[in-house]
């Protein structure tokens, strides 16, 4: 298992890579972008009155990534919304390596898909630094999800930092990997 490369860092590699060189006119294989990590966080602002909710949060992020998740704490005292500082409020996990490249293979292969009417994702979700964000509005759309077994239904984001200069060239290499960005008509 020393010698497993996942099925999309093998595209990545063998495909993205060279055709981006040719595109953008690189001249070296390490100037070509390339994703460095995943980041998966869920806010469970309700997880002050209620525990479980964030106990839940946790054990469906570890589902759906396969790692552990650590749970997150406020920065800061909010009166409104009755939160301390300190107090835990959500949930988080970074991938890297293979299990990033497992990941988005089953991000855009298996749960983008099974959103009801989509229509792919936002094209204008990047930060200026070639970073993309996505918000996922129900993790149910992840097979590893037992529907009976949730909770509640919640959402969370999903942060793909690459790195890339410009938001142009995280596009083409998003867009490359298989990543459905919406048209800008549609």
């Amino acid at each position: 298992m020393a010698n497993y490369v996942p099925t999309m860092k093998k595209f990545y590699n063998e495909t993205v890579a060279p055709e981006m060189m040719k595109e953008f006119n690189y001249k070296s294989f390490m100037q070509v972008p390339r994703i460095e990590k995943v980041i998966l966080s869920v806010g469970c602002g309700e997880a002050v009155q209620d525990k479980k909710l964030l106990e839940s949060a946790l054990n469906e992020l570890e589902l759906i990534t396969g790692q552990k998740a650590v749970k997150t704490k406020a920065r800061k005292s909010i009166a409104n919304f009755k939160i301390r500082e300190g107090q835990e409020i959500g949930a988080k996990v970074t991938l890297r390596g293979n299990i990033m490249w497992e990941f988005l293979d089953r991000l855009i292969g298996v749960a983008l898909p099974r959103v009801k009417d989509f229509h792919g994702v936002k094209a204008n979700a990047f930060d200026g630094h070639g970073n993309f964000s996505l918000g996922i509005q129900e993790q149910i759309i992840f097979p590893e999800i037992d529907y009976d077994k949730i909770a509640r239904i919640s959402g969370f984001n999903i942060a793909i930092v690459t790195t890339a200069k410009t938001d142009m060239e995280a596009k083409a290499l998003l867009q490359k990997i298989g990543m459905p960005l919406r048209k800008k008509g549609a």
